[in-house]
C-alpha cells in the first residue's frame, strides 16, 4: 500500500531517473521524491552528444529531461553533484558518499546506467585520449573536433559501433582527418552482422573515414601529455592528435553488488538482475535503463539494452511497479542513428547466429530501404534506413512472431500489414 508517508528514491538522474520520477507524479503518489544525481548538470538525454549537440546543431538547453524549475515544482527533492556508495538493505537507506548522511527509503530505484569501458594499453592517461558518455565529455570533443577540422588534424577512433561511428561522421563534418580501428570484420558486426554492417563501411569510406579491420590498439604514443600516434597489433603506427575510446560500456553495478543484489556475469552481457517488473532480487528494489538485464518474453532470454528508449520506457515502467501497478517491461528494443545523410531506426534483437536471412525491401544501393531479419520465415528485428513511419508496422511484425512470406516482405508494393499469409 502506498501512503503519503512513504520516501522513494532514485539513484542515477539520467533519462530512466528523471522519468521515473515524472511518472510517480503523474501517477499520482504524494509521498517524498528523492532523485541523486553524481553530475552537477540536471538530467539529460545522451542521443544528442554524439548527435545534434556534438554537431552544434542542438544547444546545450535542449539536451535536458526537463527545465530545471520543473524539479522544484513537482516537489522532486534533486540532488546534483551527489553519489551513494551504500545500500543498507536491513535498514533501507542509502547514504551520501560525500559526508555519509542517511536517507531511509520505502522504495528504492536504482538507475545508475553504464560507463564507457577504458582502453588497457600504455598512453591512455594522455590529455588527448577521450570518452564520450557525458555531457562533460560532448563539450571537451566539441572543442576538439572543431580544433582538430581548423588544423587539419587526425582523430583515431578504437571501436566502430555506434558512438565510433557517429563521432566519426561529426568529425568528418568538421573537417578532421578520421580513423577507425575496429577488432571485428565489419561495423556494427555484433548488433547488425556482415551483410548490414557493410553498408557503414561503404558510407564512411566516401567521407574519407580511413578502416583498419580486424585490429586493435596496443598504444598510444605522446610527448609531453600531447597525443602523438597510435600503434595497432599489426605493429603499424597511424598519426593521431586525439583518440576516442569508443569499445562500450559497462553497467554500473558495484553498488548493487556490495548491497548483495543479484547480477548478471559479463559473458551474458552484466547488468542487474530484475524480472518482469523490473524489481531486483530485493522486493523493495527496483532498477531500470542501461544498468538492468531483464527477461524478455518475445525473444525467450535475457537483454541488457543500452538505448535511449530502454531507458524512455523503463523509467517509467518501474515508477509503476513501485506504486504497486500490474508491469511487464516487454517493450521491443529499439535505436536510432543519424550518419552524414543516413538516418536508421532499428527494431528488436537479432544478434549474429540467430537469424537464416536478410530480406532486403527497396533499394540498398541508394540507401533507402528497410532491412529484416529473419529466422524460421518470422521477424526478429528490422533496420529502416531513410524510410520513415514504418517502425510501428516493423514492431507488429517482430510481436506477431507469424511466419511471413518472405518474397512479399521483400516487394515494397506489398503493404507490411499483408506479408503474412
Amino acid at each position: 500500500m502506498v501512503d503519503a508517508d512513504q520516501t522513494f528514491v532514485i539513484v542515477g538522474g539520467g533519462l530512466a531517473g528523471a522519468k521515473a520520477a515524472e511518472t510517480l507524479r503523474t501517477e499520482g503518489f504524494t509521498g517524498r521524491v528523492i532523485l541523486i544525481c553524481d553530475e552537477r548538470d540536471h538530467p539529460y538525454e545522451r542521443p544528442p552528444l554524439s548527435k545534434g549537440y556534438l554537431l552544434g546543431k542542438e544547444g546545450r538547453d535542449s539536451v535536458f529531461v526537463h527545465e530545471p524549475a520543473w524539479y522544484a515544482r513537482n516537489d522532486v527533492e534533486l540532488h546534483l553533484g551527489q553519489t551513494v556508495d551504500a545500500i543498507d538493505r536491513t535498514a533501507k537507506t542509502v547514504r551520501f558518499g560525500e559526508d555519509g548522511t542517511l536517507v531511509r527509503y520505502d522504495k528504492l530505484l536504482l538507475a545508475t546506467g553504464a560507463e564507457p569501458r577504458r582502453l588497457d594499453v600504455p598512453g591512455t592517461g594522455l590529455a588527448g585520449v577521450h570518452h564520450l558518455r557525458r555531457l562533460a565529455h560532448a563539450e571537451r570533443l566539441k572543442q576538439v573536433l572543431t580544433s582538430l577540422g581548423r588544423d587539419n588534424g587526425h582523430l583515431v577512433i578504437a571501436g566502430a559501433g555506434w558512438i565510433g561511428l557517429e563521432v566519426a561522421a561529426a568529425a568528418r563534418e568538421y573537417g578532421a582527418e578520421v580513423t577507425v580501428v575496429e577488432p571485428e570484420p565489419t561495423p556494427l558486426h555484433a548488433v547488425l552482422g556482415p551483410e548490414l554492417g557493410q553498408l557503414f563501411t561503404e558510407l564512411h569510406r566516401e567521407r574519407g573515414v580511413r578502416f583498419h579491420f580486424g585490429l586493435r590498439l596496443t598504444e598510444i604514443v605522446g610527448q609531453d601529455g600531447v597525443v602523438l600516434a597510435a600503434r595497432t597489433d599489426d605493429g603499424e603506427e597511424h598519426p593521431a592528435h586525439a583518440v576516442l575510446a569508443a569499445i562500450g560500456a559497462a553497467p554500473r553495478t558495484g553498488l548493487a553488488e556490495a548491497a548483495g543484489l543479484e547480477t548478471a556475469d559479463r559473458a551474458s552481457g552484466g547488468g542487474i538482475v530484475v524480472d518482469e517488473r523490473l524489481c531486483t532480487s530485493d522486493p523493495d528494489i527496483h532498477a531500470a535503463g542501461d544498468v538492468v538485464s531483464f527477461p524478455h518474453p518475445l525473444f525467450g532470454t535475457r537483454l541488457r539494452v543500452e538505448h535511449w528508449a530502454n531507458a524512455l520506457n523503463g523509467g517509467p515502467a518501474a515508477a509503476r511497479a513501485m506504486l504497486g501497478r500490474e508491469v511487464t517491461y516487454d517493450r521491443v528494443p529499439y535505436f536510432f542513428s543519424d550518419q552524414y545523410d543516413l538516418g536508421m531506426e532499428y527494431s528488436g534483437w537479432a544478434p549474429p547466429g540467430s537469424y537464416d536471412e536478410v530480406v532486403i525491401r527497396g533499394d540498398a544501393g541508394k540507401r533507402e530501404f528497410i532491412a529484416f531479419w529473419v529466422r524460421e520465415r518470422r521477424v526478429l528485428a528490422g533496420m529502416n534506413v531513410n524510410v520513415w513511419d514504418v517502425t510501428d508496422r516493423i514492431q507488429r511484425l517482430i510481436r506477431s512472431r507469424t511466419p511471413v512470406d518472405t518474397e512479399a516482405l521483400a516487394d515494397p508494393h506489398v503493404p507490411l500489414d499483408r506479408v503474412a499469409p
